[in-house]
């Protein structure tokens, strides 16, 4: 049954697909003359086109106009497996940065009420732990250094995120001063983005962050045991910003944690909610549309479905099953 899956994806007509398949469930080597290749087809496929259309727009989106801005479009090209070091994407890397290195993200405004957050410019501090959104940062800081667009300006996106962790090894932008844990939305990004920047220290705090994740079997209390939230439990494509239990273990597997016992329960989920011809997509964050608004993607993801495959979320669940050794190839 999952060979007939693979032999479908790797005929989809999306060369994003294929390389997805064959990179991550096949794992075919990064540097192999077909792989390059067809790296080079998803650089020249309609769907990348659709991608960049808004940058040729007018007035031109901000970074993070949701979800058409650089920012999104480069979190997308990341995951699809856009060659590295295209210069055509430098205008969008400059766009991205100065965002967010903007010298607010430079100011701690210490503050005792959410009220009082809006008063100044600046990242709000309460009871002495930064609440900054710092996906943003850790998103920005993890698709520069899969697309081979970082420079050193890098360094300060890893620095501010460190900057801003939290005791449990995590982030959260949550104005509530009583809040102090952090949080899967916030916390996912930045620990994928410095595990990928690589220095030591980043690495360690990236490594701190997943157990923000592991500690509560990557989608339960750790109190009762219950689901945190509903959406945790669906399946999504694209994930942008948000969270669920995919969107957790591919995290996972970036650290090579997927062996963790902490993951069996995320990874059994997982595989019960496999339906005929692959996974499902059973939410979506986004609505397609060409036009420049909130949450409007230029792409059609494919949709969502209780009973229909979702070709997206099928080759992300067949790679972490596969690198979690529950799945033969």
């Amino acid at each position: 049954m999952v060979g007939a899956i693979i032999d479908r994806l790797l005929a989809s007509p999306e060369p994003a697909i294929r390389w997805k398949v064959r990179a991550r469930v096949l794992g075919e080597p990064a540097d192999a003359p077909e792989m390059t290749a067809l790296r080079e087809e998803v650089r020249g496929s309609s769907l990348v086109r659709r991608l960049l259309a808004s940058f040729g727009a007018s007035p031109r989106p901000g970074a993070y106009a949701k979800w058409q801005g650089a920012h999104w479009t480069l979190a997308a090209l990341a995951d699809l497996g856009h060659p590295p070091g295209d210069q055509a994407l430098h205008p969008l890397r400059e766009q991205v940065l100065a965002t967010w290195l903007d010298g607010t993200y430079y100011q701690d405004v210490e503050v005792a009420t959410k009220a009082a957050v809006y008063r100044r410019p600046g990242v709000p501090v309460m009871r002495g732990r930064h609440r900054a959104h710092a996906s943003q940062q850790g998103n920005a800081l993890w698709f520069l250094q899969v697309l081979g667009l970082a420079d050193d300006r890098c360094a300060a996106l890893a620095e501010r995120l460190l900057h801003w962790q939290w005791p449990d090894g995590g982030w959260n932008c949550d104005r509530d001063p009583a809040a102090d844990t952090s949080s899967f939305c916030e916390t996912l990004l930045p620990m994928r983005g410095l595990w990928a920047y690589g220095t030591s220290p980043a690495k360690a705090a990236a490594r701190a962050a997943a157990e923000v994740f592991l500690v509560r079997r990557l989608a339960y209390r750790a109190s009762t045991g219950e689901l945190i939230r509903a959406d945790f439990a669906k399946l999504h494509y694209p994930l942008y910003w948000h969270y669920d239990i995919l969107g957790g273990l591919k995290g996972m597997l970036d650290l090579g944690l997927l062996g963790d016992p902490r993951c069996a329960d995320a990874l059994d989920l997982l595989e019960s909610m496999m339906v005929a011809d692959g996974w499902p997509a059973t939410a979506r964050f986004y609505r397609t549309s060409d036009e420049i608004a909130l949450h409007h993607d230029r792409v059609d993801w494919g949709g969502t479905s209780t009973r229909r495959a979702n070709p997206w979320i099928t080759a992300d669940a067949l790679a972490v099953l596969r690198a979690a050794g529950r799945l033969t190839v």
